[in-house]
C-alpha cells in the first residue's frame, strides 16, 4: 500500500483546501477550510461561478453596503461547503470571521447564522463543524453552540492550554497547528526538526495523550503540515488535515509506515491533570511565548485574507 492508504488504517485523513476539485482523487473522510484557502480559491477563474451564485442569491435581501458583503461572504463559505460536501462522506468545517476571536457573542450569532445557512439549503448540521480560533472567548463561545448541537473545530491551537479549556468545554474538535509550531522553533533556534523531534509533532503528541489519558471525547485533528515527515509522525492521531500536495506525496510513496500514536498507551503515562480555568488559561498562555505570538499572528493573516474577500465581493456586486 502506498503511505496514504497506511495512514488511513489508523487516521481520518482529511483535505485541507478550497479547491474541492482536487480533493476527490484522495478519498478524504472530510475536509477543511480556512479564510485564506477560501480566498485562493474564490480567485481562480474555474470557482468563479460560486462567487456569481453567492450575488446573485443576496441581490433581492433587502441590504445594502457592509450588511450585503458580510451576507454574500456568509453565502459563498456555505456554497463551498456544499460543494465540498458533494465529494467527502464526513464534514467540512466552515470558519467564523478572525475578527470576531475575541467577541463570544457575535461568534456565537455568526455561527448560528452559517448554520441556519446551511440548513436552508439542506444541508445537515452533523456535518458541518464550525471553525473558531482558540482564543478564551473562542473558546466559551463553541461551549455554548456545542450545547446547541453546533459542532465546533477550534484552530489556531499551539498550546496545551488550549486543548484543556477546549476538552472542558465540551469541544467536538481541535485543530494543533503542526507546521506553525514548527516554524517558530526553527527561526527561534535556527535548528531544523526532523521525527519525533519535530516541537509540532510533539504538542500534537502532548495533546493526544492527554485527551486520551483522561477520557475526553474531543477529537484530535492534526493541522499545519510543512512535510510528509510530520505527518508520518502523527499516524494514529484521530485526524490528520492534508494539504493536496502532501496528499499527492503520500500517495506516490510506498514505504512503510508504522503506529505512532497509540490511545491504549496513554492510560499507563505519567500526566498531570490541569483545571484550566480562565486565570489559568491566560497565565499558561502568557507563560508559552509560541502558542501566545502564533495566536495571534493566526487571527491577524486570517483577518487579512476575510478584508481581501470583502474586497473581492465588493467587486463582484458591482
Amino acid at each position: 500500500m502506498n503511505q496514504l492508504d497506511q495512514l488511513k488504517q489508523w487516521t481520518k485523513v482529511v483535505a485541507d483546501t478550497g479547491d474541492f476539485q482536487s480533493m476527490d482523487e484522495y478519498k478524504p473522510q472530510d475536509a477543511t477550510t480556512n479564510p485564506s484557502l477560501i480566498l485562493a480559491a474564490s480567485n481562480d477563474a474555474k470557482y468563479r461561478y460560486l462567487i456569481d451564485q453567492a450575488v446573485g442569491d443576496t441581490k433581492d435581501s433587502g441590504l445594502a453596503g457592509d450588511a450585503l458583503v458580510e451576507a454574500t461572504i456568509d453565502r459563498v463559505l456555505i456554497l463551498f461547503g456544499n460543494e465540498i460536501l458533494k465529494i467527502v462522506p464526513g464534514r467540512v468545517s466552515t470558519e467564523v470571521d478572525a475578527r470576531l476571536s475575541f467577541d463570544r457573542d457575535a461568534t456565537v450569532d455568526k455561527a448560528r447564522e452559517l448554520i441556519r445557512i446551511y440548513e436552508e439549503t439542506g444541508t445537515d448540521r452533523g456535518r458541518v463543524l464550525i471553525k473558531i480560533a482558540s482564543t478564551w472567548e473562542g473558546i466559551k463561545a463553541a461551549e455554548i453552540l456545542q450545547k446547541e448541537n453546533i459542532n465546533c473545530n477550534l484552530t489556531l491551537m499551539f498550546s496545551l492550554a488550549q486543548a484543556v479549556a477546549c476538552a472542558q468545554a465540551g469541544i467536538k474538535l481541535v485543530s494543533p497547528f503542526v507546521g506553525r509550531i514548527y516554524d517558530w522553533f526553527k527561526a527561534k533556534n535556527n535548528t531544523e526538526y526532523t521525527g519525533a523531534d519535530d516541537p509540532g509533532v510533539q504538542s500534537v503528541t502532548e495533546i493526544f495523550h492527554y485527551y486520551k489519558k483522561f477520557g475526553h471525547g474531543t477529537e484530535v485533528m492534526g493541522a499545519s503540515f510543512r512535510n510528509t515527515s510530520q505527518i508520518i509522525e502523527l499516524a494514529g492521531c484521530d485526524l490528520l488535515t492534508i494539504s493536496p500536495k502532501l496528499l499527492e506525496q503520500l500517495q506516490n510513496d510506498e514505504s512503510p509506515i508504522e503506529l505512532k500514536l497509540d490511545a491504549a498507551a496513554s492510560q499507563s503515562m505519567d500526566i498531570a491533570k490541569i483545571d484550566c480555568d480562565e486565570k489559568t488559561f491566560r497565565w499558561m498562555m502568557n507563560e508559552d511565548a509560541m502558542a501566545t505570538e502564533k495566536t495571534a499572528e493566526g487571527i491577524r493573516k486570517f483577518s487579512i485574507d476575510i478584508v481581501k474577500l470583502e474586497l473581492l465581493i465588493q467587486e463582484a456586486i458591482g
